[in-house]
């Protein structure tokens, strides 16, 4: 792993996060699994937004 220089002038500044509680328990269950099977906990794709059909439309080659 290579050390990353700062650019003349530019400060780089790495703010956490602030997280909800949905996700601290989120992540505890996960942590939890991992150390009770020792495998990763299958997640859950977030579902994507159904196109519409105008970008359809504009697929078709004229």
């Amino acid at each position: 792993m290579g050390h990353i220089k700062e650019p003349a002038g530019i400060d780089f500044v790495v703010d956490p996060t602030p997280l909800t509680k949905e996700d601290r328990k989120k992540i505890s269950e996960i942590i939890a699994y991992y150390k009770a099977t020792g495998r990763k906990m299958p997640l859950q794709k977030p579902t994507q937004k159904p196109r519409s059909v105008n970008a359809r439309k504009k697929r078709v080659l004229v």
